[in-house]
Protein backbone atom coordinates (compact mmCIF):
# COMPACT_ATOMS: atom_id res chain seq x y z
CA UNK A 1 0.00 0.00 0.00
CA UNK A 2 1.39 3.51 -1.10
CA UNK A 3 -0.13 5.66 1.29
CA UNK A 4 0.46 9.72 0.27
CA UNK A 5 0.23 11.82 3.18
CA UNK A 6 0.52 15.54 2.09
CA UNK A 7 1.07 16.96 5.74
CA UNK A 8 3.74 17.27 8.52
CA UNK A 9 3.65 13.70 9.67
CA UNK A 10 3.76 12.99 12.07
CA UNK A 11 2.19 15.79 14.33
CA UNK A 12 0.39 15.55 16.98
CA UNK A 13 -3.48 15.80 16.13
CA UNK A 14 -6.10 14.37 13.97
CA UNK A 15 -5.73 13.44 10.38
CA UNK A 16 -2.11 12.52 11.42
CA UNK A 17 -3.52 9.76 14.07
CA UNK A 18 -5.44 8.17 11.12
CA UNK A 19 -3.05 7.68 9.15
CA UNK A 20 -0.52 6.65 11.80
CA UNK A 21 -3.20 4.13 13.33
CA UNK A 22 -4.49 2.92 9.66
CA UNK A 23 -0.90 1.89 8.78
CA UNK A 24 -0.20 0.19 12.45
CA UNK A 25 -3.43 -1.94 11.90
CA UNK A 26 -3.17 -2.73 8.19
CA UNK A 27 0.33 -3.75 9.16
CA UNK A 28 -0.85 -6.07 11.87
CA UNK A 29 -2.82 -7.48 9.07
CA UNK A 30 0.35 -8.68 6.94
CA UNK A 31 -0.07 -6.09 4.35
CA UNK A 32 3.08 -3.44 3.73
CA UNK A 33 2.52 0.19 4.37
CA UNK A 34 4.96 3.03 2.77
CA UNK A 35 3.74 7.05 3.76
CA UNK A 36 5.01 9.24 1.55
CA UNK A 37 4.90 12.57 3.21
CA UNK A 38 6.39 16.08 3.46
CA UNK A 39 10.01 16.57 4.78
CA UNK A 40 9.24 17.98 8.45
CA UNK A 41 7.25 15.78 10.92
CA UNK A 42 7.92 13.07 14.18
CA UNK A 43 9.58 9.84 12.92
CA UNK A 44 7.54 6.77 14.58
CA UNK A 45 8.79 3.51 15.20
CA UNK A 46 7.63 0.36 13.37
CA UNK A 47 6.25 2.79 10.44
CA UNK A 48 7.94 3.13 6.93
CA UNK A 49 7.84 6.57 5.82
CA UNK A 50 9.49 8.39 3.00
CA UNK A 51 9.92 11.91 2.70
CA UNK A 52 10.07 14.89 0.03
CA UNK A 53 13.65 16.92 -0.32
CA UNK A 54 14.47 18.89 2.75
CA UNK A 55 13.44 22.71 2.06
CA UNK A 56 16.15 24.33 4.29
CA UNK A 57 14.09 27.20 4.90
CA UNK A 58 11.07 25.68 6.05
CA UNK A 59 11.20 23.33 9.10
CA UNK A 60 8.05 24.15 10.89
CA UNK A 61 5.21 21.93 10.54
CA UNK A 62 2.82 23.11 8.43
CA UNK A 63 -0.61 22.79 9.82
CA UNK A 64 -3.74 23.51 7.77
CA UNK A 65 -4.10 25.75 4.92
CA UNK A 66 -0.61 27.38 3.56
CA UNK A 67 0.64 29.04 0.41
CA UNK A 68 4.03 26.71 1.41
CA UNK A 69 1.78 23.47 0.40
CA UNK A 70 1.66 24.22 -2.91
CA UNK A 71 5.64 23.92 -3.18
CA UNK A 72 5.26 20.71 -1.20
CA UNK A 73 2.99 19.17 -3.10
CA UNK A 74 4.81 19.36 -6.25
CA UNK A 75 7.51 17.63 -4.64
CA UNK A 76 5.04 15.06 -2.65
CA UNK A 77 4.07 14.23 -6.13
CA UNK A 78 7.50 13.50 -7.71
CA UNK A 79 8.49 11.28 -4.70
CA UNK A 80 5.15 9.41 -4.77
CA UNK A 81 5.94 8.78 -8.35
CA UNK A 82 9.83 7.92 -7.39
CA UNK A 83 8.25 5.70 -4.42
CA UNK A 84 5.76 4.12 -6.76
CA UNK A 85 8.40 3.07 -9.79
CA UNK A 86 10.46 1.60 -7.21
CA UNK A 87 7.91 -0.65 -5.22
CA UNK A 88 5.06 -1.21 -7.22
CA UNK A 89 2.27 -1.00 -4.94
CA UNK A 90 -1.25 -2.72 -5.43
CA UNK A 91 -3.40 0.07 -3.74
CA UNK A 92 -2.43 4.12 -3.91
CA UNK A 93 -4.13 5.41 -0.66
CA UNK A 94 -4.50 9.37 -0.78
CA UNK A 95 -5.40 11.32 2.54
CA UNK A 96 -7.13 14.54 2.51
CA UNK A 97 -7.76 15.74 -1.12
CA UNK A 98 -3.96 16.74 -2.20
CA UNK A 99 -3.20 13.08 -1.24
CA UNK A 100 -6.07 12.18 -3.83
CA UNK A 101 -4.77 14.23 -6.15
CA UNK A 102 -1.47 13.05 -6.20
CA UNK A 103 -2.25 10.08 -6.79
CA UNK A 104 -4.55 9.72 -8.95
CA UNK A 105 -1.94 10.09 -11.66
CA UNK A 106 -0.06 7.88 -9.96
CA UNK A 107 -2.13 5.01 -10.01
CA UNK A 108 -2.91 5.48 -13.40
CA UNK A 109 0.33 4.88 -14.51
CA UNK A 110 0.74 1.85 -12.23
CA UNK A 111 -2.82 0.36 -13.13
CA UNK A 112 -3.62 0.29 -9.69
CA UNK A 113 -7.17 1.27 -8.11
CA UNK A 114 -6.88 4.89 -5.81
CA UNK A 115 -8.45 4.41 -2.84
CA UNK A 116 -9.02 7.87 -1.40
CA UNK A 117 -9.29 9.22 2.82
CA UNK A 118 -11.98 11.48 2.92
CA UNK A 119 -11.69 13.44 5.96
CA UNK A 120 -13.55 16.63 5.53
CA UNK A 121 -14.41 19.00 2.88
CA UNK A 122 -11.36 20.70 1.46
CA UNK A 123 -13.46 23.92 0.82
CA UNK A 124 -15.07 24.48 3.76
CA UNK A 125 -11.42 23.51 5.62
CA UNK A 126 -9.79 26.25 3.83
CA UNK A 127 -13.00 28.40 4.63
CA UNK A 128 -12.60 27.46 8.42
CA UNK A 129 -8.23 28.45 8.47
CA UNK A 130 -9.52 31.52 6.94
CA UNK A 131 -7.73 31.24 3.70
CA UNK A 132 -9.80 31.16 1.55
CA UNK A 133 -13.69 33.63 1.91
CA UNK A 134 -16.69 32.05 0.57
CA UNK A 135 -17.76 35.07 -0.95
CA UNK A 136 -13.89 35.49 -2.35
CA UNK A 137 -13.10 35.54 -6.52
CA UNK A 138 -11.33 31.94 -5.57
CA UNK A 139 -14.33 29.74 -3.77
CA UNK A 140 -15.95 28.42 -6.95
CA UNK A 141 -12.83 27.60 -8.44
CA UNK A 142 -11.42 25.68 -5.47
CA UNK A 143 -15.21 24.34 -5.22
CA UNK A 144 -15.29 22.42 -8.77
CA UNK A 145 -11.22 21.60 -8.33
CA UNK A 146 -12.80 19.82 -5.04
CA UNK A 147 -15.57 18.15 -7.05
CA UNK A 148 -13.10 17.28 -9.53
CA UNK A 149 -10.82 15.36 -7.13
CA UNK A 150 -14.21 13.77 -5.67
CA UNK A 151 -14.78 11.89 -8.59
CA UNK A 152 -11.48 10.57 -9.96
CA UNK A 153 -10.71 7.51 -7.23
CA UNK A 154 -12.21 4.02 -7.68
CA UNK A 155 -13.45 4.48 -3.65
CA UNK A 156 -13.58 6.78 -1.07
CA UNK A 157 -13.33 6.10 2.59
CA UNK A 158 -14.84 8.80 5.24
CA UNK A 159 -13.98 9.20 8.20
CA UNK A 160 -18.08 9.01 8.99
CA UNK A 161 -21.37 8.62 8.00
CA UNK A 162 -21.86 11.94 7.67
CA UNK A 163 -18.87 12.82 5.97
CA UNK A 164 -20.66 9.73 3.41
CA UNK A 165 -23.68 11.52 3.19
CA UNK A 166 -21.86 15.09 2.17
CA UNK A 167 -20.21 13.01 -1.19
CA UNK A 168 -23.03 12.01 -2.30
CA UNK A 169 -25.44 14.70 -1.93
CA UNK A 170 -23.06 17.96 -2.22
CA UNK A 171 -20.37 16.52 -4.82
CA UNK A 172 -22.85 14.21 -6.38
CA UNK A 173 -20.20 11.02 -6.22
CA UNK A 174 -21.78 8.05 -6.62
CA UNK A 175 -23.01 6.22 -3.37
CA UNK A 176 -21.60 2.81 -4.35
CA UNK A 177 -18.30 4.02 -4.47
CA UNK A 178 -18.53 5.36 -0.94
CA UNK A 179 -17.39 3.23 2.01
CA UNK A 180 -17.79 4.81 5.86
CA UNK A 181 -14.67 3.84 7.68
CA UNK A 182 -15.17 6.22 11.17
CA UNK A 183 -12.22 6.75 13.02
CA UNK A 184 -11.15 4.70 15.39
CA UNK A 185 -9.20 4.48 18.97
CA UNK A 186 -6.57 2.13 20.21
CA UNK A 187 -8.65 0.85 23.44
CA UNK A 188 -5.68 -0.70 25.17
CA UNK A 189 -3.77 2.19 25.35
CA UNK A 190 -6.62 4.70 25.72
CA UNK A 191 -8.45 3.03 29.01
CA UNK A 192 -9.59 3.93 32.44
CA UNK A 193 -7.30 3.75 35.60
CA UNK A 194 -3.90 4.55 33.85
CA UNK A 195 -3.23 6.72 36.88
CA UNK A 196 -3.26 5.72 40.29
CA UNK A 197 -4.55 8.15 42.87
CA UNK A 198 -0.93 9.54 43.95
CA UNK A 199 0.53 9.55 40.07
CA UNK A 200 -2.56 11.70 39.14
CA UNK A 201 -2.27 14.19 41.63
CA UNK A 202 1.30 14.63 41.28
CA UNK A 203 0.74 15.25 37.76
CA UNK A 204 -1.96 17.35 38.45
CA UNK A 205 0.00 19.81 40.78
CA UNK A 206 2.83 20.16 38.39
CA UNK A 207 0.72 21.85 36.01
CA UNK A 208 -1.17 24.20 39.08
CA UNK A 209 -4.03 22.30 39.58
CA UNK A 210 -5.70 22.78 42.76
CA UNK A 211 -6.11 19.40 44.79
CA UNK A 212 -10.47 19.46 44.70
CA UNK A 213 -10.67 20.90 41.89
CA UNK A 214 -12.94 19.19 38.95
CA UNK A 215 -10.86 19.20 35.77
CA UNK A 216 -12.27 19.80 32.56
CA UNK A 217 -9.84 18.49 29.77
CA UNK A 218 -9.81 19.09 26.17
CA UNK A 219 -6.83 18.11 23.85
CA UNK A 220 -6.58 18.59 20.10
CA UNK A 221 -5.44 21.59 18.29
CA UNK A 222 -6.06 25.10 18.90
CA UNK A 223 -7.69 27.05 16.68
CA UNK A 224 -10.67 29.09 15.67
CA UNK A 225 -12.46 26.37 14.05
CA UNK A 226 -11.81 24.40 16.78
CA UNK A 227 -13.90 26.42 19.35
CA UNK A 228 -11.36 27.05 21.55
CA UNK A 229 -12.27 30.82 21.91
CA UNK A 230 -16.11 29.41 22.82
CA UNK A 231 -14.69 26.92 25.09
CA UNK A 232 -12.62 30.32 26.93
CA UNK A 233 -15.89 32.59 26.89
CA UNK A 234 -17.71 29.02 28.43
CA UNK A 235 -15.52 28.79 30.79
CA UNK A 236 -15.31 32.39 31.59
CA UNK A 237 -19.20 31.90 32.24
CA UNK A 238 -18.99 28.75 34.13
CA UNK A 239 -16.06 30.05 36.27
CA UNK A 240 -18.25 33.02 37.03
CA UNK A 241 -20.80 30.75 39.09
CA UNK A 242 -18.06 27.82 40.72
CA UNK A 243 -15.28 27.93 42.22
CA UNK A 244 -14.88 24.08 42.39
CA UNK A 245 -13.69 23.67 38.27
CA UNK A 246 -10.31 23.79 36.68
CA UNK A 247 -10.18 23.92 32.76
CA UNK A 248 -7.15 21.96 31.26
CA UNK A 249 -6.72 23.10 27.64
CA UNK A 250 -4.03 20.56 25.85
CA UNK A 251 -2.54 20.76 22.48
CA UNK A 252 -0.99 23.88 19.79
CA UNK A 253 -0.30 26.39 18.04
CA UNK A 254 -1.67 28.89 19.45
CA UNK A 255 -1.24 28.52 23.25
CA UNK A 256 -0.24 32.34 24.06
CA UNK A 257 -2.70 33.42 21.77
CA UNK A 258 -5.42 31.99 24.35
CA UNK A 259 -3.46 32.56 27.59
CA UNK A 260 -3.66 35.88 26.31
CA UNK A 261 -7.31 35.35 26.15
CA UNK A 262 -8.03 33.99 29.45
CA UNK A 263 -5.74 36.76 30.83
CA UNK A 264 -8.29 39.20 29.44
CA UNK A 265 -11.36 37.11 30.58
CA UNK A 266 -9.83 37.12 34.22
CA UNK A 267 -9.79 33.39 34.44
CA UNK A 268 -5.96 32.46 33.59
CA UNK A 269 -5.82 31.25 36.92
CA UNK A 270 -8.01 28.42 36.44
CA UNK A 271 -7.13 27.43 33.36
CA UNK A 272 -3.94 25.38 32.42
CA UNK A 273 -2.44 25.62 28.82
CA UNK A 274 0.53 22.91 28.52
CA UNK A 275 0.96 23.43 24.53
CA UNK A 276 1.91 20.45 22.52
CA UNK A 277 1.50 17.21 24.03
CA UNK A 278 2.61 13.79 21.94
CA UNK A 279 0.50 11.17 20.98
CA UNK A 280 2.32 8.93 23.28
CA UNK A 281 1.60 10.74 26.39
CA UNK A 282 -2.05 11.56 25.58
CA UNK A 283 -3.71 8.62 27.47
CA UNK A 284 -2.00 10.05 30.68
CA UNK A 285 -2.93 13.84 29.91
CA UNK A 286 -6.63 12.58 29.78
CA UNK A 287 -5.97 10.80 32.93
CA UNK A 288 -5.84 13.94 34.61
CA UNK A 289 -9.63 15.35 33.43
CA UNK A 290 -12.66 14.20 34.97
CA UNK A 291 -14.73 15.38 32.12
CA UNK A 292 -14.06 15.99 28.59
CA UNK A 293 -15.25 18.71 26.37
CA UNK A 294 -15.40 19.27 22.38
CA UNK A 295 -16.60 22.55 21.17
CA UNK A 296 -15.40 21.70 17.04
CA UNK A 297 -17.53 23.62 15.16
CA UNK A 298 -16.32 22.21 11.77
CA UNK A 299 -19.35 21.20 9.51
CA UNK A 300 -17.57 18.41 7.48
CA UNK A 301 -14.77 17.69 9.39
CA UNK A 302 -14.30 14.09 11.76
CA UNK A 303 -13.31 14.51 15.51
CA UNK A 304 -11.05 11.48 16.64
CA UNK A 305 -10.64 13.45 20.06
CA UNK A 306 -14.20 12.37 21.03
CA UNK A 307 -12.81 8.72 20.43
CA UNK A 308 -10.10 9.08 22.83
CA UNK A 309 -12.43 11.08 25.40
CA UNK A 310 -14.99 8.05 25.22
CA UNK A 311 -12.07 5.35 25.89
CA UNK A 312 -11.14 7.27 28.38
CA UNK A 313 -14.89 6.68 30.04
CA UNK A 314 -14.81 10.74 30.12
CA UNK A 315 -18.51 12.01 30.41
CA UNK A 316 -18.54 14.65 27.69
CA UNK A 317 -20.42 17.82 26.38
CA UNK A 318 -19.78 19.01 22.74
CA UNK A 319 -21.39 21.34 20.29
CA UNK A 320 -24.45 19.65 18.86
CA UNK A 321 -23.16 18.35 15.24
CA UNK A 322 -23.94 15.57 13.22
CA UNK A 323 -20.09 14.00 13.59
CA UNK A 324 -20.89 14.13 17.72
CA UNK A 325 -24.17 13.04 17.48
CA UNK A 326 -22.30 9.95 15.31
CA UNK A 327 -19.94 9.50 17.89
CA UNK A 328 -21.48 10.18 21.22
CA UNK A 329 -25.11 9.20 20.34
CA UNK A 330 -27.07 9.40 23.33
CA UNK A 331 -24.43 9.31 25.99
CA UNK A 332 -23.55 12.64 24.90
CA UNK A 333 -24.00 15.86 26.24
CA UNK A 334 -25.17 18.72 23.89
CA UNK A 335 -25.11 22.30 23.16
CA UNK A 336 -26.47 24.47 20.11
CA UNK A 337 -23.76 24.99 17.76
CA UNK A 338 -21.51 28.12 18.42
CA UNK A 339 -23.11 28.51 21.82
CA UNK A 340 -21.03 29.35 24.81
CA UNK A 341 -23.43 29.65 27.17
CA UNK A 342 -25.12 26.79 26.02
CA UNK A 343 -21.48 24.74 26.41
CA UNK A 344 -21.10 26.42 30.11
CA UNK A 345 -24.76 24.77 30.71
CA UNK A 346 -23.85 21.50 29.35
CA UNK A 347 -20.81 21.20 31.78
CA UNK A 348 -22.64 22.82 34.06
CA UNK A 349 -25.11 19.56 34.42
CA UNK A 350 -22.08 16.54 34.03
CA UNK A 351 -20.75 19.07 37.05
CA UNK A 352 -23.64 19.22 39.22
CA UNK A 353 -24.68 15.41 38.75
CA UNK A 354 -21.66 13.38 38.79
CA UNK A 355 -23.21 9.80 39.66
CA UNK A 356 -24.86 10.67 36.00
CA UNK A 357 -21.86 12.06 34.36
CA UNK A 358 -20.02 8.74 35.25
CA UNK A 359 -22.58 6.44 33.75
CA UNK A 360 -22.37 8.49 30.74
CA UNK A 361 -18.93 7.75 30.55
CA UNK A 362 -19.09 4.16 31.53
CA UNK A 363 -21.87 3.80 28.39
CA UNK A 364 -18.76 6.10 26.05
CA UNK A 365 -16.11 3.53 26.91
CA UNK A 366 -18.78 0.34 25.91
CA UNK A 367 -19.61 2.02 22.66
CA UNK A 368 -15.89 2.86 21.81
CA UNK A 369 -15.01 -0.85 22.61
CA UNK A 370 -18.20 -2.06 20.35
CA UNK A 371 -17.76 0.47 17.56
CA UNK A 372 -14.94 1.96 17.32
CA UNK A 373 -11.67 -0.11 17.27
CA UNK A 374 -8.72 0.29 14.84
CA UNK A 375 -8.83 -3.23 14.21
CA UNK A 376 -11.90 -3.12 13.28
CA UNK A 377 -11.52 -0.08 10.79
CA UNK A 378 -8.38 -1.72 8.72
CA UNK A 379 -10.81 -4.56 8.10
CA UNK A 380 -13.08 -2.29 6.64
CA UNK A 381 -10.24 -0.92 4.73
CA UNK A 382 -9.28 -4.24 3.43
CA UNK A 383 -12.72 -5.15 1.88
CA UNK A 384 -12.39 -1.95 0.11
CA UNK A 385 -9.12 -2.81 -1.13
CA UNK A 386 -10.37 -6.47 -2.31
CA UNK A 387 -13.55 -5.04 -3.91
CA UNK A 388 -11.77 -2.08 -6.08
CA UNK A 389 -8.86 -4.91 -6.94
CA UNK A 390 -11.42 -7.93 -7.89
CA UNK A 391 -13.41 -5.06 -10.02
CA UNK A 392 -10.10 -3.63 -11.69
CA UNK A 393 -8.98 -7.56 -12.96
CA UNK A 394 -13.17 -8.03 -13.62
CA UNK A 395 -12.68 -4.80 -16.52
CA UNK A 396 -8.84 -5.91 -17.18
CA UNK A 397 -10.33 -9.13 -17.99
Amino acid sequence: MLMIAPTSFFADYGCHVRILEEARALQRLGHRVTIVTYHTGRTIDGVEVQRIVPIPWWRDTVVGSSPQKVAFDVLLSLKALHVALRRRPDIVHGHLHEGALIGWPVSLLRGVPLVFDFQGSLTSEMVDHQFLRPDGPFFKPMRRLEEFINRRPTAIITSSHHAARLCVHEYGCRAEHIHPVPDGVNLDVFRPGLLTPQERAERRAAWGIPPHAQVIAYLGLLAEYQGINLLLWAAARLLRERDDVHFLIMGYPGQERYRQMAHELGIAARVTLTGKIPYEQAPQALALGDIAVAPKISATEGSGKLLNYMAMALPTAAFDTPVSREYLADAGVYAPKGDPEGLAAALARLLDHPAWAAELGQRLRKRAEERYSWDRAARQIVEVYERVSVARSAKRG
